[in-house]
């Protein structure tokens, strides 16, 4: 019988191609100096337990067979989760949660585990980072915890895979997938061979027992999660924890959703006790926030179905330097050069010679078009040295003639303004159409960046 042999092949870090030579641009992904070589394993020793039995082979279904009840999905009882994965767990799911090292996945993990098992549902915790004694003081800050929450430190593949399918429970963590291996591979854990073969066995367990299982993954120092990009293909759901680990706040968002919408955003604070939701993150957004100071306005965002205002700040200078700088920070760099363009072009202020920072608080990062209009007026502001009310709110995106153009969801905006106590709102003019009336606070329509100059 022929032994086994090690041979190398080039992966690309980035999607996972497999190539016999390394290659400086990936052909499947287009990126460059990808590749990364790493040793693979062919002959008996890959195919150990492939041929152990005879080959087992499902009955095709027909769809009009497949049924669904009304409470598909497991409520996890932390609101702002259930909300980025579109209502609760999907049974048979696969859930990856990337984020930055102490950001909180963990401690988000296990205090959906304590609720999982605190209603009854049967949860395995495996951890490869952490031994049963560090799992345990860090569990005793957030309260009790029932029998039905089981602990294993593991990172050998094939007790893991034994380990579940014994006992079988409904629901299942990872901590973190760069650390699990498979003995039939000989790379080192973390490499993209590893990193793929444990999701692929996991994906395979949690769609035929069926078992929901979150993984937990670190990311590069781009923000990606680390390993293939194929990971994130091959995955259900993909959640991605934000935000400054020196600060409190925490943003939970979903990039991916199979069951949901990819729009969601959940809204967490870092206390003592662990993780806690934010059940009104605009007013937390808003707290603290200058009274009377130029530079200063606060804009209203859509995330999925929740609008959020948040204040948007700008410091316009003098340059010292032959170039002006220009800081973007919680939105795009390319949006604020582009919208200072159109101000220079359409409005006449000419502000070539001048420093430009940009700021979203509570460590938010935005893209959406609505911010547009009040990247505007923070900008204006700021360079004119003329205050915004406190008690104004915009929204609205700008076009590249000076113009502004209609957003979406106009009437949960300015319901979600009223209901925090501003008095008025400036919005595109073309939304006016179909809004209906609030008492109490008064409605500005602009056509072009000239009236939202003239405002202030």
């Amino acid at each position: 019988m022929a032994k086994g042999k090690n041979q190398t092949a080039f992966f690309c870090q980035n999607c996972g191609y497999e190539s016999s030579k390394w290659m400086g641009q990936c052909p499947a992904c287009k990126e460059w100096n990808t590749f990364v070589e790493e040793t693979v394993v062919t002959g008996s020793k890959a195919k150990a337990g492939a041929a152990s039995g005879p080959l087992k082979i499902n009955a095709p279904s027909s769809l009009r067979e497949v049924s669904l009840s009304d409470d598909e999905r497991v409520q996890t009882n932390i609101g702002e989760l259930d909300r980025v994965l579109g209502g609760g767990i999907v049974p048979g799911s696969l859930t990856l949660v990337g984020g930055d090292p102490g950001i909180g996945k963990s401690t988000l993990l296990l205090q959906t585990c304590q609720n999982l098992a605190a209603a009854d549902h049967s949860v395995l915790y495996i951890s490869g980072e952490e031994s049963l004694k560090q799992i345990k003081m860090r569990a005793m800050r957030m309260g009790d915890f029932t029998d039905k929450l089981t602990l294993l430190c593991e990172t050998d593949l094939t007790v893991i895979e034994e380990t579940i399918k014994k006992f079988t429970p409904e629901f299942v963590v990872i901590d973190s997938i760069q650390t699990m291996y498979n003995e039939s591979i000989s790379s080192a854990p973390g490499s993209v061979s590893q990193v793929k073969e444990a999701t692929g066995l996991l994906l395979l367990l949690a769609k035929s027992l069926p078992t929901s299982i979150f993984i937990v993954g670190h990311v590069t120092k781009e923000g990606t999660v680390a390993g293939p990009r194929v990971l994130e293909h091959m995955v259900d759901t993909v959640l991605y924890f934000e935000g400054d680990r020196h600060a409190s706040y925490r943003i939970l968002r979903g990039v991916k959703n199979r069951f949901g919408s990819t729009n969601e955003i959940g809204v967490f604070e870092m206390r003592k006790e662990g993780l806690v939701e934010v059940e009104n993150p605009s007013e937390y957004m808003l707290s603290g926030r200058p009274i009377d100071a130029s530079g200063s306005v606060v804009v209203c965002s859509m995330e999925g179905t929740r609008p959020l205002l948040i204040e948007v700040q700008s410091l316009v200078c003098r340059t010292n330097f032959g170039i002006p700088r220009r800081t973007a920070t919680g939105t795009d760099f390319n949006r604020l050069n582009l919208l200072m363009a159109v101000l220079e072009k359409r409005v006449g202020l000419h502000m070539s010679d001048c420093d430009a920072y940009v700021n979203v608080t509570g460590g938010l990062k935005l893209n959406e078009p609505a911010l547009d209009l009040g990247i505007v007026m923070a900008v204006v502001s700021s360079f004119k040295n003329r205050p915004i009310a406190s008690d104004v709110m915009v929204f609205g995106e700008v076009g590249l003639s000076g113009e502004v153009r209609a957003v979406t969801g106009a009437g949960l905006r300015v319901q979600e303004a009223k209901r925090l106590g501003f008095t008025t709102v400036i919005l595109p003019k073309s939304c006016l159409k179909g809004l209906e009336k609030f008492d109490g606070i008064k409605i500005i329509g602009v056509e072009s960046v000239s009236d939202v100059v003239d405002l202030i």
